[in-house]
């Protein structure tokens, strides 16, 4: 088997699923969210398809 084709197969990180018509505003292409955790404070993890880019913010003054 290729490396490639084990790492698609063994991620850390499910893809989840794609994310919803409301976050359109905010990436060009597709993402998907899949939730680690709700309980306390909440963290996704988002997988952007090649070439899906982010207009989530911007930091105007650098960093």
């Amino acid at each position: 088997m290729s490396d490639k084709k084990e790492l698609n197969n063994n991620t850390i990180f499910p893809k989840g699923e794609a994310l919803p018509e409301m976050f359109s505003k905010y990436f060009i292409g597709q993402a998907y969210l899949n939730m680690l955790t709700t309980t306390g404070v909440p963290i996704g993890n988002v997988t952007f398809e090649p070439t899906c880019r982010n207009n989530w913010h911007i930091h105007h003054k650098g960093g």
